[in-house]
């Protein structure tokens, strides 16, 4: 009796071993092609029976699981788990490579980072996660202020864009205002049906506008998907043109003669930004007389 309680008393210390190994190891280790179950990572039951354990060691397979590679709405609690686990992870792991990898590039980059941040470019682009800014322009951390919204609106009344704008104009100073818009915009597409659509209502009420200002032009252009993205690009127009309707902007403007404003279109075909050529002090001249806000309240 004594000899097999000792016995088992090894056995649970060895399962325990490799339990405390694993756990280790999925804490940090991640790969796109493994992923475990949050049953795995909260810690696995051991058994309390020896002899139990040691039966059902021949019947299980110590395979892992083949990880589904896509969310499916049909996929089982397991894999669910074992997806959201792994979805989060990767993050991590990617970090880590990314942070490596810019470190062998250049050793001083993180100490740059920590020196503060000296921006040129504000963006002010929509929220589509196809549309990474620094990925698309090749610019670097610390080179661009970015703001992202749905359908890249720079509304009057957003305080979070005002903000933004502000800051990065009048302790920033940023040397170009880029409003960032894509064909293809759920967000303009949603405001071209004539449905309610609850909360959206109000910001989408401000692409409605856009096209009740351009609804000739609009309306004459035949087939659905070339009006479609002439609003994206007339949405972009006016949304540069509340920029400068800014006072931060008009006045740093007349006196640095900076910020420039510009008005750009992602093409998800070709990868490619077109430019819309917006003539900054054209559009500030046509404004000023109603939006003149170059003088301070001093």
């Amino acid at each position: 009796m004594l000899k097999r309680r000792i016995a088992c008393y090894n056995s649970l210390s060895s399962a325990r071993q490799r339990h405390s190994s694993l756990i280790s190891r999925l804490t940090t280790i991640s790969h796109p092609r493994f992923h475990y179950p949050a049953s795995v990572a909260q810690g696995l039951p051991i058994s309390r029976s020896c002899a139990s354990s040691s039966s059902n060691s021949g019947s299980h397979s110590n395979k892992t699981p083949s990880p589904p590679t896509v969310y499916s709405a049909n996929m089982s609690e397991e894999d669910l788990s074992r997806y959201l686990k792994q979805t989060h992870d990767k993050v991590f792991e990617h970090n880590k490579e990314w942070a490596a990898a810019q470190r062998a590039r250049d050793p001083s980059f993180f100490d740059k980072l920590t020196a503060g941040q000296t921006p040129d470019y504000l963006w002010i682009g929509c929220s589509d996660s196809r549309i990474p800014a620094e990925q698309i322009t090749g610019l670097q951390p610390g080179e661009a202020f970015i703001h992202r919204n749905i359908a890249n609106l720079v509304v009057n009344a957003d305080l979070n864009v005002m903000s933004v704008i502000n800051y990065a104009v009048r302790h920033l100073q940023v040397k170009h205002i880029v409003v960032c818009g894509h064909y293809g915009c759920g967000g303009v597409k949603a405001a071209m049906t004539p449905k309610d659509l609850g909360l959206l209502n109000p910001w989408l009420r401000n692409i409605r506008d856009v096209y009740r200002l351009h609804e000739a032009e609009l309306d004459s252009i035949e087939g659905e998907e070339a009006r479609y993205d002439r609003l994206v690009e007339l949405s972009v127009v006016e949304q540069c043109r509340n920029v400068i309707k800014t006072a931060a902007v008009q006045q740093s403007y007349e006196k640095n003669h900076f910020p420039i404003v510009h008005g750009w279109v992602f093409n998800f075909k070709d990868g490619l930004l077109r430019d819309l050529k917006i003539d900054h002090e054209e559009m500030l001249h046509s404004i000023q007389k109603i939006y003149n806000l170059t003088k301070d309240m001093s």
